[in-house]
C-alpha cells in the first residue's frame, strides 16, 4: 500500500483526547490492533503514538486536570505549510483559534482551531513527522468528514483557509456533498447536516476507521463496551456503522471496500 498523500490542506493526522488513556489504549489495541509507543513526558508530554503494522495511524492524548468535564473526542489534522499563516487566514475567515500554533520538538508544529460553523479542527505544519503512515486499510483511519449545519459557509471556508479544490459530489435537498478533489482522489467531504443534526449537537468533523467486517467489529466493540449509534448500513462504499467508545467518543467504521479513502461513505 502506498504511502497517504499528505498533500497541502489535506487530512493527515487524527488524535483522540481521552478522560482515559490506558482505557483507551486497551479498547482500542484489542478493536484495531494497534500497539502504541508513549513519547517523553518532558518533551511531548506523555503523548501516545498507535501502531498498525508497524505503521503509526493516531495519536491517544491523555485530558490534563485543567480540561476535566471535557468531551472525549477524536480530532483530524488538516496539513498546512504555515501554521500561521493558516491559524491567521482562519480568524480573518470567521473561525476561532482555540490554540495558536505550537511547535512539538523535531516533529512540526500543531494549532487547533474552529471554523465558522462550530467544528474544531486541528493543523499540522510537519517537520519530521509528515502524518499517519497507513490508511484505508484495517485499523487505519480511511476517511474525514466534517457534518455542517451551515454548508455553505463551510465550504468557503476551507476553500479559502486550507487552499481546498472542491468538487461539489451532490447538491440536491436531500444530500448537498463537497469533497476535496473529486472521484477516486478526493480526500474529506463536507456534508450538510442541518436537516438531521440535533439542535443541541455541534457540526463536528467525523473519523472513519477501515474495518474488515463491518458487523464483526461492532460485536467486538459492543464487548469491550462500546455502544452503537447508529447503523450498521450498507452503502456504495461499504457497510458503515457509528459507534462510541467506552468513554464516550464517538468514530465510524466502514468495511474495507478499497474505496473507502477515495469516496464519501456517507453517499
Amino acid at each position: 500500500m502506498p504511502a497517504p498523500d499528505h498533500s497541502n490542506g489535506a487530512p493527515c493526522w487524527i488524535d483522540l483526547m481521552t478522560s482515559d488513556a490506558e482505557q483507551a489504549k486497551l479498547f482500542y489495541g484489542t478493536l484495531f490492533g494497534w500497539t502504541y509507543q508513549t513519547g517523553d513526558e518532558e518533551k511531548y508530554g506523555g503523548y501516545i503514538t498507535a501502531w498498525k503494522d508497524g505503521k503509526s495511524v493516531a495519536g491517544i492524548m491523555q485530558q490534563r486536570p485543567d480540561q476535566a468535564g471535557w468531551p472525549d473526542m477524536w480530532s483530524t489534522y488538516l496539513r498546512s505549510e504555515d501554521a500561521e499563516a493558516t491559524v491567521q487566514a482562519a480568524e480573518e475567515h470567521g473561525g476561532q483559534v482555540y490554540m495558536q500554533p505550537m511547535e512539538v520538538p523535531e516533529q512540526g508544529s500543531m494549532a487547533m482551531i474552529g471554523d465558522p460553523t462550530g467544528a474544531s479542527i486541528g493543523v499540522w505544519q510537519p517537520a519530521g513527522m509528515t502524518g499517519y503512515e497507513l490508511a484505508a486499510e484495517p485499523g487505519a483511519p480511511a476517511w474525514h468528514e466534517l457534518h455542517t449545519k451551515d454548508y455553505a459557509t463551510a465550504v468557503t471556508f476551507y476553500q479559502d483557509v486550507f487552499g481546498w479544490d472542491t468538487d461539489v459530489m451532490s447538491d440536491t435537498p436531500e444530500f448537498r456533498y463537497t469533497t476535496l478533489g473529486a472521484g477516486p482522489t478526493a480526500k474529506a467531504g463536507i456534508m450538510d447536516a442541518s436537516a438531521f443534526l440535533p439542535a443541541e449537537v455541534p457540526s463536528s468533523w467525523q473519523v472513519y476507521f477501515a474495518v474488515e467486517d463491518t458487523d464483526a467489529t461492532i460485536a467486538q466493540a459492543v464487548s469491550l463496551g462500546a455502544t452503537v449509534i447508529d447503523g450498521p448500513d450498507d452503502t456504495p462504499f461499504g457497510r458503515l456503522a457509528t459507534l462510541s467508545d467506552p468513554t464516550g467518543a464517538v468514530f465510524k467504521i466502514v468495511a474495507d471496500t478499497g474505496q473507502g479513502a477515495q469516496a464519501a461513505p456517507e453517499a
